[in-house]
């Protein structure tokens, strides 16, 4: 065969390079694939610009993102700078000759491989410590606002008189910036060493002295920066002492300093301050010495002292002084302990007031005369009635009602209230059409009255129908922000929305400038790379005028647009000046109050209510507080989204500061109108932590704080068997001494380990009252059944038994309302609804009531003593607890009206011939087609008829009829 030139194997295959062609083509699509990447992660940031824009909240955005950024240049700088001179300088200082070792030998190769890359591996390892410690550090922004914007408390602690706005704003930042120097130290030390060790510097096995004189020098430095800063950490620590958490057996959890803090570690860490010192500069003489020996002596000097004065010592003062008589030695700090937390938790003004639990009224006309006065009870239980409004006034499956209802006043009484909001996986037909396109809003907002229903046990709705119609002025219904809207509606563009089906189906265009527009083909581009959707960049449903809504539900924008704050778990909405608003609670804490024991927000703020129901859980920004103030009442409105934040609490220091850093972002309380005040209440986590900390912290004299023996605990709810706590009632209710009643938020306590009732807690929940936020403690003095006992006793009555056989023969669930506990004349009256839900019924139905009356001290057989009963409806329960019928009274009439006839056959007559006159003009307005009126009518009637069926109750039949 020919030699074809390939060798034995064949012809030689040519390996060119790709072509000119080849080559342009990967580099575009190379530069294609950096810009869609680039691009990918800047949509994320240009959306946030343009929605906080949209809220007219950029100032935060910007505020945020300048500080961020700040943080992670400056620190990031400092730290490639640290550790890139460290590295720069170990190699200036390497010995111009190396030992000859095979170590060394060794070591040459990667120095000679090393060599033409020195100084991009010294920039690559400076920029990669740079950029970890920048991205550390930005997280740090709140840390670093609070600490450059900080207002002083006014407060001093009680161990060193600094003002606690120290522990608050400023310790923080001196412990990171402690974090940042020991990490810079480490790095530099561990990065000079390995240089030193690669250039011959260092040496492990080679003959002669092990460190050279420069490296000997440079780490010896390096080493007393290091000890330098423990010396501050000791001297920090003294402080931190006071905001140190332990676990103390008397009591639990425990903040601040006790006895061993103060008389041990608190010198302890002035001695290991100056010890630390002292080494330090012995490290800092080697530059001079050039040996290691006293610095080395020193730093063991220091590590024999730290387990000896910062350990064993204490350890003895505990063992031999504390522990043999500690409730003495204690008694300063547990006290000192005390003042702050109840201060801390706005808790210093509760004082508990002695109630016997017994009956200071003999009469049981006047008990009973007293039990129609001492509250509005509400029997429509919001956590049981949703299904009933769901079934009743859902109207369409595409709207939905929350799990648990909200409480609120209107017209001076206590109403049930829910919205009717978008559900989306109710839609008919599911596409992206319509899921964001035509179905984008809820419609109306459904009330009714808290203290009675119907005949059949269905609420008397307020405002009912779609559109609502009832006892409101005319409003904006329509719901686009809400607590169950978690997607994004693309709206005010070509494509039409649906408004509601009612005798045909109505189409509306949004037309308010909420949301962020999506005009511009960058902003559509932006959004479908931001939420995944590639039709939002090429939909022709979208065109002039489109805006794309989302961050829609009120705690999520309330969050964003205040990222300080820790956010109530329950924001409620109400019709305030013709919209619908909802308000959202907000908190501001910290975590640095000296001497105040800390508690865990999601832990004390669950209920029976929150537990698998993430809707109403709290959103802390830091779980871990010993410091909370209701400071902001924000405002959502549920039609345009438009954000409110106002100042409530004008004194909170932490309010102050973050108001400091982002100017202009919360309004003055005065600008509260007056129709938004009615609504405002006292909110329920705050009142949540505020009950945890007061089960302990009721006790003020240390001595028996420290013995336990009048500690308590809230109640499991008695009415589920999920066994967490049960969840604090809004009603409005007198509490002793008072003449009216008050719109209030009540709790019950039991003592540790017993189900009787310790203690009644009550506060002023109504934001117009000028006792607002006054905390009314009961400290029940005699044994008096507790809401167990009592929900125990129900279930134990041969009615109820009965009750209960006939409503499982009927294939109905049985569900227990909320035990509301009302004092009154001395004992405790428990009312509890009772509801039934027939197996084909798609709703509970209110079908009894049980009323128990509690006295601890009552002449035996006396009736009123500890009786629980089961009846139809509250009138009768009451009637029958205290074996008596009401006494007929004059029923409250609006100004202007005639008053009733004082007799029960006339109070008969006159409630039937209201009832008649409500439906004539429920008739008349009906063919006027004017429903407002309409609805005033049906309130009027269902109210006339209740009081033909109250008449008639005390109308008895004559004799033989």
């Amino acid at each position: 065969m020919p030699d074809r030139g390939g060798g034995p194997s064949g012809p030689r295959m040519r390996v060119g390079r790709p072509s000119r062609r080849a080559r342009t083509l990967l580099m575009t699509l190379g530069v294609l694939a950096v810009l869609a990447m680039a691009f990918v992660m800047f949509a994320g940031f240009w959306t946030d610009w343009l929605w906080y824009r949209s809220v007219e909240y950029s100032s935060v955005f910007t505020t945020t993102l300048w500080t961020k950024i700040g943080l992670f240049a400056v620190f990031g700088l400092l730290m490639a700078l640290a550790v890139g001179f460290n590295i720069w300088l170990a190699h200036r200082l390497r010995p111009p000759l190396s030992a000859m070792s095979l170590e060394q030998q060794s070591l040459d190769r990667y120095r000679m491989g090393l060599a033409p890359f020195r100084k991009w591996v010294l920039l690559a390892v400076a920029a990669l410590v740079g950029l970890i410690a920048g991205a550390s550090a930005s997280g740090q922004w709140r840390t670093w606002l609070m600490w450059v914007n900080g207002v002083t408390f006014g407060q001093k602690d009680p161990q060193f008189g600094l003002d606690v706005s120290f522990y608050a704003f400023d310790l923080p930042w001196y412990r990171f910036l402690l974090a940042f120097g020991f990490a810079a130290a480490v790095l530099s030390l561990i990065a000079a060493a390995l240089t030193h060790y690669l250039y011959g510097g260092l040496r492990v096995t080679s003959p002669g002295a092990r460190a050279t004189a420069a490296a000997t020098g440079h780490l010896s430095v390096l080493l007393g920066v290091f000890v330098s800063l423990k010396a501050v950490a000791y001297w920090l620590d003294r402080y931190g002492l006071a905001v140190k958490s332990s676990d103390f057996k008397a009591t639990g959890n425990w903040t601040g300093l006790r006895y061993v803090d103060a008389n041990a570690y608190l010198p302890a860490k002035t001695i290991l301050f100056c010890i630390a010192a002292i080494c330090a500069v012995l490290f800092f003489a080697t530059l001079w010495r050039r040996t290691w020996q006293l610095p080395v002596i020193g730093f063991g000097l220091m590590v024999l002292s730290a387990v000896l004065i910062g350990g064993l010592y204490p350890a003895i003062v505990q063992k031999f002084q504390v522990q043999p008589n500690e409730q003495a030695k204690e008694a300063e700090y547990i006290q000192k302990n005390i003042d702050a937390t109840r201060k801390a938790y706005a808790i210093d003004g509760t004082k508990p007031e002695n109630y016997s639990g017994k009956s200071t009224v003999k009469a049981k006309d006047r008990l009973r005369t007293d039990a129609d006065s001492a509250a509005s009870y509400r029997l429509l239980d919001p956590n049981i009635v949703s299904p009933t409004f769901q079934q009743l006034e859902q109207k369409r499956k595409y709207y939905q009602f929350p799990t648990t209802l909200d409480v609120d006043r209107y017209q001076g009484k206590d109403t049930v209230i829910g919205l009717r909001e978008l559900n989306i996986k109710g839609i008919p037909k599911r596409n992206w059409i319509n899921d964001h396109f035509t179905y984008t809003h809820g419609y109306g907002a459904i009330m009714a009255t808290g203290t009675q229903t119907d005949a059949n046990g269905s609420p008397v709705f307020t405002e009912s129908g779609l559109p609502t119609t009832g006892t409101l002025p005319k409003y904006e219904q329509r719901i686009y922000y809400g607590e169950k809207t978690d997607q994004y509606s693309i709206v005010g563009g070509p494509q039409k929305e649906l408004d509601y089906e009612e005798n045909g189906e109505k189409t509306t265009s949004y037309k308010e400038k909420s949301g962020v527009s999506l005009s511009s083909t960058f902003n559509r581009a932006a959004y479908a790379v931001a939420f995944s959707e590639p039709q939002i960049l090429y939909s022709g449903a979208i065109g002039d005028g489109s805006r794309v809504l989302y961050n829609r539900t009120p705690k999520q924008r309330v969050e964003a647009v205040a990222p300080w704050l820790t956010i109530d778990g329950d924001a409620y909405p109400a019709v305030v000046g013709g919209r619908i608003q909802w308000i959202v609670d907000a908190y501001t804490t910290t975590n640095g109050y000296p001497y105040a024991s800390r508690t865990t927000l999601g832990d004390t703020t669950a209920d029976s209510l929150t537990v698998g129901n993430r809707q109403r859980a709290v959103v802390a920004q830091q779980n871990q507080v010993n410091y909370i103030r209701n400071s902001v009442k924000a405002t959502v409105d549920a039609y345009d989204g438009t954000v409110t934040l106002y100042e409530w609490d004008t004194r909170d220091p932490v309010l102050k500061t973050w108001m400091k850093a982002f100017p202009g972002t919360v309004k003055p309380k005065s600008e509260i109108k007056g129709d938004l005040l009615e609504h405002l209440r006292y909110p329920q986590d705050m009142f949540k932590v505020q009950r945890e900390l007061l089960t302990r912290y009721h006790v003020t004299d240390p001595a028996q704080f420290y013995s336990g023996s009048d500690a308590w605990q809230v109640p499991d709810d008695p009415t589920t068997r999920n066994g967490n706590a049960v969840p604090p009632y809004y009603l409005s209710m007198r509490m002793p001494g008072d003449e009216a009643q008050r719109f209030s938020l009540t709790t019950t306590f039991t003592p540790n380990g017993r189900p009787n009732l310790g203690g009644f807690m009550a506060v002023d929940a109504d934001a117009t009252s000028k006792e607002y936020g006054r905390l009314r403690l009961l400290r029940v003095t005699q044994d008096v059944p507790g809401p167990a006992q009592v929900q125990s006793k129900l279930n134990g009555l041969p009615s109820v038994a009965q009750f209960v056989r006939d409503m499982k023969g009927a294939d109905s669930d049985i569900q227990y309302g909320n035990l509301l506990t009302v004092p009154l004349d001395g004992g405790f009256l428990y009312v509890e609804p009772v509801y039934a839900q027939g197996r084909n019924a798609l709703y509970p139905l209110l079908k009894k009531v049980a009323v128990s009356y509690v006295d601890a001290d009552q002449p035996e057989g006396d009736t009123t003593k500890d009786t629980t009963v089961f009846e139809d409806n509250l009138t009768k329960g009451l009637n029958a607890v205290f074996g008596v019928e009401a006494p007929s009274q004059p029923t409250p009439q609006p100004p202007g009206t005639t008053p009733p006839p004082a007799s029960d056959g006339d109070a008969l007559k006159q409630a039937i011939a209201e009832a008649q006159k409500a439906y004539d003009e429920g008739e008349a307005a009906l063919r006027k087609g004017d429903w407002t009126a309409y609805g005033k009518a049906q309130a009027d009637l269902r109210a006339a008829l209740q009081r033909v069926a109250d008449a008639g109750a005390r109308v008895k039949p004559p004799a033989g009829g």
